[in-house]
């Protein structure tokens, strides 16, 4: 049995109010649009809902058993993904002038690192846990799974977008160096201030 549509449409719901919060990954979008652009972003935010989408449905699969069996590789997952934030965290608030399009020194994150980082996400996970056991029904349950990690990763893509486009329109205004560097400071802090639900 599929997905009914009075399910479907509450599962939209939680995936669009999931993904479009501030988070670990809409706050690196918006400093990634400030400091690289609109463009230059794109492969950063299609390779989150790629690799979230596979998330999901290697969570469907039976992976977030592991945290139930071995509660240890959670508070594990929650150290990596801790330090791996305060890795980018550092990033962004060292970084330099906006980078032009030829600019060779400075990269945004790609597709590859994008998606890898989900799987160190504490809220990645969460959200597909969350997906997995509260709207994917037991009949025909291989089948939602994938349902489940389509739809997320459709309703993902545009709400991800929405974030490296705010931050590229704010890239005219942050042309001056004192004002990129409070805005990258203060995006470093939003990213260190959303490890205190991660590890509380």
């Amino acid at each position: 049995m599929l997905l009914s549509y009075n399910l479907l449409a509450a599962f939209t719901l939680f995936a669009f109010v999931s993904s479009v919060t501030p988070g670990p990954n809409n706050t690196m979008l918006l400093a990634s649009g400030v400091n690289f652009g609109f463009r230059r972003t794109i492969p950063h935010a299609v390779g989150i809902s790629v690799g979230f989408m596979l998330l999901v449905i290697a969570v469907g699969l039976g992976l977030g058993e592991v945290f139930r069996l071995l509660p240890w590789t959670y508070t594990l997952l929650r150290y990596v993904g801790a330090a791996y934030l305060l890795y980018l965290a550092w990033k962004i608030a060292t970084s330099g002038p906006l980078a032009s399009e030829s600019a060779a020194g400075r990269k945004p994150m790609g597709f590859f690192a994008a998606a890898a980082f989900q799987w160190v996400n504490p809220k990645a996970w969460v959200m597909a846990v969350g997906a997995i056991s509260t709207y994917t029904p037991s009949q025909g349950y291989i089948t939602n799974v994938f349902i489940i990690a389509a739809v997320f990763a459709l309703v993902n893509l545009p709400s991800v977008f929405i974030w490296a486009g705010c931050g590229s329109a704010l890239r005219n205004v942050l042309r001056e160096p004192r004002w990129l560097l409070v805005f990258n400071l203060s995006m470093a802090a939003l990213l260190v201030l959303s490890l205190y639900p991660m590890l509380a």
